[in-house]
């Protein structure tokens, strides 16, 4: 999902069209619906403020004036190797035996009552 603050990748006509940051998201008047204010890479910047719903911010393909439109949220190389460096620091799951947990009844302590 994307979320404030969020750099995008903006594909128009299924291919890559330009960068923004989302500056904000607020409730738009109907239930369900954005308003996200993108802040466009360009020069000079521009501010779009785009009416979305829920399932475009999830970067599901839309349409515009009949202009077919999707939002990809970026992640930086950076945070990549963090989190995969994160990911392989974790020790390893032990693998519980089937039999764990079960009591052992020792047969000698038995046959002496």
């Amino acid at each position: 999902m994307i979320l404030e603050f969020d750099l995008v990748l903006v594909h128009v006509d299924e291919k890559p069209g330009f960068y923004a940051r989302v500056e904000e998201i607020s409730p738009d008047v109907k239930a369900g619906w954005w308003q996200v204010k993108l802040l466009v890479l360009t020069f000079p910047l521009q501010i779009f403020t785009w009416i979305l719903d829920e399932e475009q911010l999830e970067e599901m393909p839309f349409t515009m004036g009949g202009t077919p439109l999707r939002i990809e949220r970026l992640v930086s190389p950076l945070e990549e190797d963090r989190r995969r460096m994160e990911e392989s620091a974790k020790p390893a799951k032990k693998e519980i035996p089937a039999d764990a947990g079960q009591k052992v009844v020792s047969m000698a302590a038995r046959r002496k009552k």
